[in-house]
């Protein structure tokens, strides 16, 4: 009998000595199960806790608060109005536009993904705030905003500065040690090469943060990744955030019953400065196509290409979407043609096909044509000759199949605290980012 109330009591003890000790309010009532011996098959998390670190301001939030430190005096609209509704932008209200555009769009600026992904991250359903417990950890860095202050007009240590402290920080918290940072990642609004300056010549493009020794561990999901395997390529945000499955099903059978008079497109300005530009031909075949191609000249007054609803009816209304690179081998435009229903053209593998490999098909055929630039330049294909050998099978096929990737190259509105729009670009990132991790964790065992 007196071993039965001493078990008793040390049972009572037991529990007593787990509810005292501070614990993340996600994962406390799980970890409590599981210590009592039920199956950890319950804990729909386990796997899948991130644990975000307490960064001081100035590295997010006091970039947002003096938003004005991000405008340039050739921008065309002040950062400070993108900074809105979690870096969604200000929301689209026009005459112009049916109800589904004014609730879901927003003037999104294509650099604002930092801000985008950390909000989402403060609502992901499986945060922890013990670090022991988790299988990734986040470092909410405005990697790209930051930079964007020092890229005209500053010397390389000023552009470095951050991203050095960056890294001190991180080396000082207990949860670095752990893997050394390899169960850490960031994201950044930029491409990958404005991280990788190689010299410290001030003519030098962007900041060394990504050559930095420690940096080398972290895992950066990035707007347009390079050769390097710890840069992984996201899609780019557009302005359609849509905050229910419905709302996408709705937008994409509306792209489905799209009339498209013009065979195909293309928006965008002509680099004047880059010698055998791409542009240039895909501007003059397009201009030469007797009316089969619409172009909407981004060098002209007005400017058109920053307004969604002027391109989304342009990309709605044609069936192939011209994408060649621009100042970098990626472009936004390839996410808004894909959120319209229409089938991207490519001129550089680079431009879709290495990048976003956790987002599109392996198959490129399946949902994109292929134009060599080199062919393009040296007069052996012309764009529309190549376009209209596609028969109307298999461009229903592709164009199927390019609407239904619409839901996961879009970043849902998630700010009503409503989980509705299933395996959206976050989610998917996520998954990417928890099963890489996992694979170098096993790597280091």
């Amino acid at each position: 009998m007196f071993s039965i109330v001493l078990l008793i009591f040390l049972r009572h003890l037991f529990f007593f000595s787990i509810d005292a000790r501070p614990s993340s309010h996600h994962h406390s009532k799980k970890k409590i199960h599981s210590l009592v011996g039920e199956s950890s098959s319950q804990d729909s998390c386990l796997g899948r806790y991130i644990y975000i670190h307490d960064l001081p301001m100035r590295f997010n939030q006091d970039l947002l608060t003096n938003c004005q430190v991000l405008t340039r005096s050739i921008d065309k609209t002040s950062m400070c109005e993108y900074v809105q509704n979690s870096g969604f932008g200000p929301r689209i209200i026009s005459s112009e536009a049916s109800g589904l555009w004014n609730s879901n769009w927003f003037w999104t600026n294509q650099f604002m993904l930092e801000v985008i992904f950390h909000d989402r991250m403060k609502k992901y359903k499986c945060l922890t705030n013990d670090s022991l417990v988790a299988s990734a950890i986040f470092v909410p860095y405005y990697a790209g905003l930051d930079l964007r202050r020092y890229l005209w007009g500053f010397n390389t240590s000023m552009r470095d500065s951050s991203g050095f402290d960056l890294i001190n920080w991180l080396k000082q918290k207990p949860q670095w040690k752990t893997m050394w940072g390899k169960d850490h990642f960031l994201v950044s609004g930029r491409i990958a090469r404005d991280f990788r300056r190689k010299s410290d010549r001030k003519s030098d493009w962007g900041s060394n943060f990504r050559f930095l020794p420690e940096s080398k561990n972290l895992s950066m999901l990035t707007i347009e990744s390079g050769p390097w395997e710890n840069d992984i390529a996201v899609p780019y945000p557009t302005s359609f955030h849509p905050s229910s499955d419905d709302q996408v099903l709705q937008w994409q059978n509306l792209m489905r019953t799209q009339n498209r008079p013009y065979l195909f497109s293309f928006a965008g300005a002509s680099r004047t400065r880059q010698k055998n530009s791409t542009r240039k031909e895909i501007i003059r075949h397009c201009q030469s196509s007797n009316k089969l191609c619409k172009l909407l000249d981004c060098n002209s007054v007005g400017h058109e290409c920053d307004d969604p609803l002027k391109l989304m009816n342009l990309f709605r209304s044609s069936i192939f979407c011209l994408q060649p690179p621009g100042d970098s081998l990626t472009r936004r435009s390839t996410f808004d043609s894909i959120l319209a229903g229409c089938i991207p053209v490519f001129f550089h593998p680079g431009s879709a096909y290495t990048q976003y490999l956790w987002y599109l098909p392996k198959n490129y055929s399946n949902y994109s044509v292929f134009i060599s630039a080199t062919d393009l330049k040296l007069g052996k294909v012309r764009i529309e000759e190549k376009l209209v050998t596609v028969s109307k099978d298999e461009e229903a096929s592709m164009r199927e199949e390019v609407i239904r990737l619409i839901p996961r190259i879009i970043y849902g509105d998630r700010r009503s605290g409503v989980e509705s729009v299933e395996d959206d670009a976050f989610d998917l990132a996520i998954k990417g980012v928890l099963k890489r991790i996992d694979r170098l964790r096993g790597s280091d065992l």
